[in-house]
């Protein structure tokens, strides 16, 4: 059975399940507007997350066919894996910030085998073992169309999310805020309207994966394999932080666990989580360390030897986010000739 939550003022949550995953389901929200209602994201493409979504629908009184348009904070499967299936069943528009509608085509252009030729380049360039590196080579020997893989193929959206604008929202006053970090395009969205409940605040926030209230956003990197360039999403995304912070609105709504007041102090807890694991980071490239060594030493939720392979994948990105923070800030610096390329505090 759905679970459906009303926030008040014409705003309502399904908690949406994303199979086989702790996080457990991606709450989507309905915004009533005087043209129909707007989703803001959609859930896993999956067919019992599929009946949730068409179930809570019905429970706030309305039905897919009915949605006027979706807007999705950032491209992860959990928020835009049901966006075509929305498309198609009502003729709403989608809507994306173009850094990740740029990963959305990037996606859909290219074989499921670059990707993992990509992913075992750059995971030989951590430092990983050639026993993790080698099970993406012979996924590659098999997979041949995108359709095989789920995410290979998502929507692509109609509309550019545009930082600062209003969105195109009848009746309600719902503006972006561009968040980069956790995905280059995420963004957040303010409801520049009084609370429901007259709580103190600048209005609601819905704050996808960028403001979570107990969890840490993970921050990795979603580079395109023909662009050179080093980006520094953690700089980024601690830079988005603060503006957020500022910007103290009423309620946090945001796409895992549950609403939230008092932003301001969340935004705190994580500006002082990573300056922390950056201050530890340093501690441990007291020795020259690869990527994956230094994956291996951090700490996680749980012990290295018991993270999936898939997890760990991640875990390195993360690392590597970290680890051009402090090569930016310049309290590490890469190791002259190296290979693969270890780093040292400095």
């Amino acid at each position: 059975m759905a679970q459906v939550a009303d926030h008040g003022g014409g705003v309502r949550s399904i908690e949406v399940p994303i199979p086989d995953n702790p996080l457990g389901h991606t709450l989507v929200y309905v915004v009533d507007t005087d043209r129909g209602p707007v989703l803001i994201d959609t859930g896993w493409d999956d067919p019992a997350s599929w009946d949730t979504l068409t179930e809570g629908l019905a429970d706030c009184g309305t039905s897919v066919t009915e949605i006027h348009g979706v807007v999705i904070t950032h491209h992860h499967p959990d928020h835009h894996g049901l966006s075509g299936k929305v498309r198609e069943a009502s003729g709403a528009w989608l809507a994306m910030h173009e850094a990740d509608a740029a990963i959305v085509r990037r996606t859909r252009e290219n074989r499921p085998e670059r990707w993992f030729a990509y992913m075992a380049a750059k995971l030989e360039a951590s430092g990983a073992p050639e026993e993790h590196v080698a099970p993406l080579r012979d996924a590659r020997t098999f997979l041949r169309r995108p359709s095989t893989l789920p995410g290979f193929s998502p929507a692509l959206p109609d509309r550019e999310i545009v930082p600062g604008e209003l969105l195109d929202l009848p009746g309600r006053r719902l503006r972006a805020i561009w968040t980069p970090g956790h995905t280059p395009g995420h963004v957040c969205l303010h409801l520049e309207e009084v609370h429901p409940a007259r709580l103190p605040g600048a209005g609601r926030l819905f704050s996808g994966d960028h403001l979570l209230p107990r969890i840490t956003p993970h921050i990795g990197l979603y580079e395109d394999p023909d662009d050179a360039t080093v980006t520094d999403p953690l700089g980024d995304y601690l830079d988005s932080l603060e503006r957020v912070g500022r910007l103290a609105p009423a309620e946090v709504l945001p796409a895992h666990q549950h609403a939230f007041t008092d932003a301001p102090s969340r935004v705190r807890e994580l500006l002082t989580h990573h300056e922390e694991r950056l201050t530890g980071l340093l501690t441990l490239l007291s020795t020259p360390l690869t990527t994956w060594q230094l994956a291996e030493r951090m700490e996680w939720n749980r012990p290295w030897d018991q993270i999936p392979y898939g997890s760990r994948n991640i875990a390195v990105s993360e690392a590597e986010a970290h680890v051009r923070r402090l090569v930016k800030l310049g309290r590490a610096e890469a190791v002259p000739g190296s290979d693969p390329v270890t780093y040292v505090a400095v």
